[in-house]
């Protein structure tokens, strides 16, 4: 017989009007249901925050469905099953799942993957370089934006979780040009000293287009855009004849409570027959293999450089989600639980 259990999640208290508030979000101890044939219960060791999870805090029509007011927040966690009614999983067993933002999930044993598992790696690098940022920044570099060796790259949010991943990927994939954007001097440090992309900019500092085109001044090959916004419309300036953008994210816009105007230069992707392309890194699971097997391999021999930003405890959820969207962290943002 399952013991009674309880658990603490965070619900959302209310939709956000422009940047989320602690307000917005409500911690809540609720009781844990036995696990259902099939079923486990996991308890979180770390849950991840990630961008994306503003647009699920608004109540339109997209490619996932919006939270709930009232309801438990989900997203991306690893952990340890602690009960199991299911022949696939065992007690013990370490395992990737969707719903974070609580500390016990009972989880269909078949919405589960195994944690990839790396020496020297810990547990939680399966939220982020071996995990759905990894894998976005490797489907998106190489599948949607169809890399080549010898391809100039620009990449944005340089230091964040996908985009520090992306310009290591293209640099081991032989990139004649790795350039970097991030919203702070320690960040475009990190990007250039600690990653090794070829040279960065500060945002911040100037003109958008100005910077890129003095830092790729022969033009760049591919666009790897997290941010949207000026750094789209710098892109397509920069872009050479057949360039290719992969559309990830746009964090300059999640929290606009107007519509934002999109690029003024939209015209150049004619003359210079551009493929902007978006995408969603769940039609990409036909990857992981090779995913996991590249970067794997890549972090065993110290050849790719991840980097973790930690906030401790499920109270902290919330203000790691915002300060995620202030740009608080470098690399992968997680919550230890």
């Amino acid at each position: 017989m399952s013991e009674q259990r309880t658990s603490r999640q965070v619900n959302l208290a209310s939709r956000p009007n422009g940047a989320p508030v602690p307000s917005d979000f409500d911690v809540v101890e609720v009781d844990v249901a036995a696990p259902a044939d099939g079923e486990v219960v996991v308890a979180n060791r770390f849950m991840s925050v990630d961008p994306y999870m503003r647009g699920r805090m608004n109540d339109v029509k997209s490619y996932t469905p919006p939270f709930q007011i009232g309801e438990a927040l989900a997203g991306g966690a690893v952990g340890e099953v602690i009960e199991s009614n299911s022949p696939d999983l065992a007690v013990g067993d370490l395992v990737v799942h969707g719903l974070g933002w609580r500390e016990l999930a009972v989880v269909p044993a078949a919405q589960t993957q195994p944690a990839a598992a790396v020496d020297g790696v810990p547990l939680s690098a399966n939220l982020g370089v071996l995990g759905m940022p990894g894998l976005t920044a490797y489907a998106g570099l190489l599948e949607v934006a169809s890399f080549a060796e010898g391809d100039a790259v620009f990449v944005s949010g340089a230091a964040g979780a996908v985009g520090s991943v992306v310009g290591q990927i293209a640099k081991l994939k032989g990139a004649s040009l790795v350039v970097g954007s991030a919203g702070s001097d320690d960040k475009v440090a990190f990007a250039t000293d600690t990653l090794g992309f070829d040279t960065a900019f500060n945002y911040r500092s100037g003109s958008v287009t100005e910077q890129l085109l003095s830092a790729a001044p022969d033009g760049i090959d591919v666009y790897f855009d997290n941010v949207g916004g000026d750094h789209l419309q710098a892109a397509l300036h920069a872009l050479k004849l057949y360039g290719r953008v992969a559309l990830c994210g746009a964090i300059s816009v999640y929290n606009n409570t107007e519509p934002a105007p999109g690029p003024n230069n939209l015209a150049l992707a004619i003359g210079k027959q551009l493929t902007l392309r978006g995408f969603i890194v769940s039609d990409y699971g036909s990857m992981r293999d090779a995913f996991v097997a590249d970067v794997g391999g890549w972090l065993a021999d110290g050849s790719l450089h991840y980097e973790e930003t930690v906030v401790d405890g499920i109270d902290n959820a919330a203000s790691a989600f915002i300060g995620l969207l202030e740009g608080a962290n470098t690399g992968k943002m997680v919550v230890s639980l």
